[in-house]
C-alpha cells in the first residue's frame, strides 16, 4: 500500500446503449483480457435474454439512447439485481493479542457494488448452460428472484458476520 496520498477515482464513461455508468462499470467486470466488445456483446445479450423472459418483448439495443421504455426496463430490473446481491456487512480478520478475530464491518457502498457485481460474474461462469451469454442472464434471472449462487454467498457472509458478532468491539 503506497504511502503517498490516496489514486484519485478514475470517473468511468457511460455506456454506449443504455447510457449508464452501472452497466459500464459491469461490462468491465466481465471482461478478460482487454476483449471489451466481446464482454459488450455478452452483457447485452444477456440483457435482452433477461428482458424477453422477464416482459416478453425483447430490448432492441438502439432503445436506451433515447432513454426510451426498454432501456429504462433493464436499467431498474440491474439495480435490482444488484441490490438483492449487494452484502451490507463483512468480516475482517483482526490481530489482537495474539489471537486473530474474524471482526464485523460495514461494507462501503462501492465496494459492495464491487463485490456484488464480482460474485455476479464468478457464480455465473460456474453454471451449466451453454455459452456465457446464458449463464450470465440465469444467474440474473436467479438474482432477481433472491436465489442462485451470488444470493448464496451474500447469505454466507452475512451469516459469518451474524456469528461473529461478539468481536465488533474489535473494530477499529
Amino acid at each position: 500500500m503506497s504511502r503517498r496520498k490516496a489514486a484519485p477515482k478514475r470517473s468511468i464513461l457511460p455506456d454506449p446503449v443504455y447510457g449508464s455508468e452501472l452497466v459500464s462499470t459491469f461490462i468491465n467486470h466481465l471482461m478478460e483480457s482487454g476483449k471489451k466488445s466481446i464482454a459488450e456483446k455478452i452483457v447485452y445479450g444477456a440483457f435482452s435474454q433477461v428482458s424477453e423472459r422477464m416482459k416478453g418483448k425483447p430490448v432492441k439495443e438502439g432503445e436506451g439512447d433515447e432513454g426510451g421504455e426498454g432501456g429504462q426496463f433493464i436499467i431498474e430490473l440491474f439495480e435490482k439485481i444488484l441490490n438483492n446481491v449487494r452484502p451490507s456487512v463483512e468480516v475482517k480478520s483482526r490481530r489482537v493479542g495474539g489471537s486473530t478475530y474474524q471482526v464485523p464491518i460495514e461494507v462501503r457502498a462501492s465496494r459492495s457494488t464491487a463485490l456484488a457485481m464480482r460474485w455476479i460474474v464468478d457464480s455465473a461462469k460456474t453454471r451449466s448452460e451453454r455459452g456465457m451469454m446464458l449463464r450470465l442472464a440465469g444467474e440474473m434471472l436467479d438474482a432477481h428472484e433472491n436465489r442462485g449462487g451470488a444470493v448464496k454467498k451474500r447469505e454466507d457472509m452475512h451469516r459469518m458476520a451474524k456469528a461473529n458478532q461478539a468481536f465488533a468491539h474489535y473494530r477499529w
